[in-house]
């Protein structure tokens, strides 16, 4: 059974910078294109970004353009999301999955905090 295990997160101060890794167990990560979603305390799961593996296609929401990266590396079965110029209101939790996102694959995610 497939798995998608976030790591990488933090408490950064604005302006700072942090890299989270999405690493997939169970199938590779060129099976789908990945997504990174995140979800703010009060508020709906959003998405932040995606990437084709296979053909190095992304997306990135308009509020994080120009300071999120996402990338893979398929050797390693891994994608990551590198986060620059953090904004207070990125603070959430960070979450890998399929995209479109299949159920099974929600996992715990990782806490990004940004504060002074």
């Amino acid at each position: 059974e497939g798995q998608l295990v976030e790591s990488g997160g933090g408490l950064v101060r604005p302006g700072g910078s942090l890299r989270l890794s999405c690493a997939a167990s169970g199938f590779t990560v060129d099976d789908y294109a990945i997504g990174w979603f995140r979800q703010a305390p009060g508020k709906e799961r959003e998405g932040v970004s995606c990437i084709s593996t296979t053909d190095g296609v992304t997306y990135y929401a308009d509020s994080v353009k120009g300071r999120f990266t996402v990338s893979s590396d398929n050797a390693k079965n891994t994608v990551y999301l590198q986060m620059n110029s953090l904004k207070p209101e990125d603070t959430a939790v960070y979450f890998c999955n399929a995209y479109p996102p299949l159920s099974a694959y929600w996992g715990q995610g990782t806490q990004v905090t940004v504060s002074s």
